[in-house]
Parts: C-alpha cells; sequence; structure tokens
C-alpha cells in the first residue's frame, strides 16, 4: 500500500476524491469560459471515466452547471456562490468594512475596495464603486496576484522577507500587465516604499489606465486585511496620490479602531 493510501486511511492525510473535487472547482473558478471534459482532464490530470463521474455528482448536486454547446460544458454551479456568500455573511469585520469604504468614497471620490490576503493572493470582500464609475462586474469574491495590487503589497509589506519569499511562488512573478513587477528584487523595493510611506502604491500593475493606492487595516498583527482606492489614469498627481494615501491610512487607522472596540481581532 502506498503512503498516500495509508495516510488516507488513516485520516492525517487529504481525501483524494474530496480533493479533486476542490480542484475541479478551482479549475472553473480560474477559467473565464466554461470547460469540456476534455479540457478539464488536461488541466487536472485525472482518469476521465472516474472525472466524469465527479462531474455529474456536482451538476446533481448543485455545486456545477452544465450545457452542451456541441460538446458538454461545466461551469460552477449557484450552489458553490450559496457558500462563498455565507462566508461574507458570517465575517463580523466586513459590516464595518463596508461602512468604512463607503465613508472613504465620499472622502475622496473614488471606488474602494476592502480585500484580505490568502497566500499569495489577495480576495476582494467589498467594494464600493464611485458615482461615476462604469464597471458592470463586482471584484467581490474575486483573487488577484498580491505583488500585482496595492492591496496586496500593503499587506506583504507587513511581512520580513524571508516571509515574503516563503508566501509568494518561486521563480518570475505572474504579470498581468506590461508593467506588474516582475521579481523578488524589484517588488522588495516597492515593499520599502510601502513601509516609509505608510501606504502602497500600484501603477497600472493589475489593470491599464488605472492607479492604486492601499494600506493595511492594523487590528491584527501583521495586518491580513487592506483597503485601497482606484483612481483613472487622467486623475493622477502627485499631490491627488497624497491625498488619497493618508485618506487611506485615516480609515484603516479608524476601522482598526472600531474593530478592536468592537472586540473583533
Amino acid at each position: 500500500m502506498d503512503n498516500t493510501s495509508t495516510e488516507e486511511q488513516s485520516g492525517r492525510g487529504p481525501v483524494k476524491s474530496a480533493e479533486r473535487v476542490m480542484l475541479i472547482l478551482e479549475a472553473l473558478a480560474a477559467s473565464p469560459s466554461r470547460l469540456t471534459l476534455g479540457q478539464l482532464h488536461e488541466r487536472t490530470g485525472y482518469p476521465r471515466s472516474s472525472l466524469h463521474a465527479l462531474l455529474r455528482t456536482m451538476v446533481s448536486l448543485g455545486w456545477l452547471e452544465s450545457s452542451v454547446e456541441g460538446d458538454t460544458v461545466f461551469g460552477v454551479g449557484p450552489h458553490a456562490l450559496l457558500c462563498g456568500t455565507a462566508y461574507l455573511d458570517r465575517d463580523p469585520v466586513l459590516r464595518f468594512a463596508v461602512r468604512q469604504l463607503e465613508l472613504l468614497r465620499t472622502d475622496v471620490g473614488y471606488t474602494t475596495h476592502y480585500a484580505r490576503l490568502y497566500g499569495p493572493n489577495v480576495i476582494y470582500l467589498a467594494t464600493r464603486e464611485a458615482t461615476d464609475s462604469h464597471r458592470l462586474i463586482s471584484r467581490v469574491g474575486r483573487q488577484l496576484p498580491a505583488h500585482a495590487t496595492a492591496l496586496g503589497k500593503a499587506l506583504l509589506s507587513e511581512l520580513t522577507p524571508s516571509e515574503v519569499a516563503r508566501v509568494l511562488p518561486d521563480g518570475d512573478l505572474q504579470r498581468l500587465t506590461e508593467h506588474t513587477v516582475g521579481g523578488l528584487s524589484d517588488l522588495s523595493t516597492e515593499l520599502d516604499a510601502t513601509r516609509r510611506n505608510g501606504w502602497a502604491l500600484e501603477r497600472e500593475q493589475s489593470a491599464l489606465g488605472v492607479w492604486c493606492v492601499a494600506a493595511p487595516v492594523p487590528y491584527r498583527i501583521p495586518a491580513n486585511d487592506a483597503i485601497s482606492c482606484a483612481m483613472p489614469l487622467t486623475h493622477v498627481s502627485d499631490q491627488e496620490i497624497a491625498r488619497v494615501g493618508n485618506a487611506v491610512r485615516r480609515h484603516c487607522d479608524e476601522l482598526a479602531k472600531t474593530l478592536r472596540r468592537e472586540g473583533i481581532r
């Protein structure tokens, strides 16, 4: 009997079928479009027969949806959304964070985001769009590489260099635009600037035409949540960056005080 089977039977290792279900969901969530059985086979490496049985079960339980578009294709189903919403509903921080985002938006006039560090990524938990925003799709529930966002850099700046190296993947960092930082050395320079300023700056690194300013919410040490403002490139100036950066940092401190007062650590 191999080690994987022994660990699974003893309860110390992952259950193979459960692990496969999670990886299927992650593969579909990461894809911009639905995937066929063949595409899922290529991305997961699972045997077609057992993969098809898992997909059929997940569709019947509402975790996936399927349709026929020349071939049967699969996408994330409504039950996944319900579970994701439950995470947001039960987070004690978010009702206070959303109120702070609204106050910050009123102060600066830009779209505001609240996100949490999760491994090498940041997950968006709340957004309040600027009144003149034309965005049609919310970022809530989405994740982006931490090194490519002001939110992520604000949170990575809370860590030591060795901790940052452990969090981020080995090798070159994923580039979302031509401006995205591509290596740990350049990232380290940006994190040093973040620590000096008290807020992080992102220059079109996750989306072209957008600069972001972010700061950590220091209700935990190290902070794992941050707030950002997204600024259109046409509004960027040294004075505006300083104004927004100081406002973001002030609202992060106010939110941290509120959370500590409420006993949320």
